[in-house]
């Protein structure tokens, strides 16, 4: 299992593009967050621990836009729901980063 990418690696591209992304759905459209997306969209699909750990919702979607279903491609066509996802993402990694471990790890 490759060990890339890994918390540190995401952080490091979001950090790229703005420093916070708590408030990122609610900018407008622009085309560095979209080239973000799709960025982000191609780290999760790659088979790494990190990957594996986080939430399977991020890991379908980000494949399903990807393989062009119709469904997520609509779905994603609007700019707040790409951007809703790169901040709940943002936000979660984040927390697993500061916090250590993984959600799915501490309720166990």
């Amino acid at each position: 299992m490759q060990r890339k990418p890994d918390a540190s690696d995401y952080l490091a591209l979001f950090g790229h593009y703005k420093e916070d992304f708590g408030d990122v759905y609610m900018d407008p459209e622009d085309d560095r967050f979209r080239l973000l997306f799709d960025q982000i969209c191609r780290m999760l699909t790659q088979p790494s621990s990190f990957n594996l750990s986080l939430p399977e919702q991020f890991r379908a979607t980000a494949f399903r836009y990807l393989e062009g279903d119709a469904r997520t491609l609509a779905h994603m066509k609007t700019v707040e729901n790409r951007h809703f996802m790169l901040s709940d993402l943002f936000d979660y990694i984040h927390l697993v980063k500061t916090m250590g471990g993984s959600w799915d790890q501490r309720g166990r």
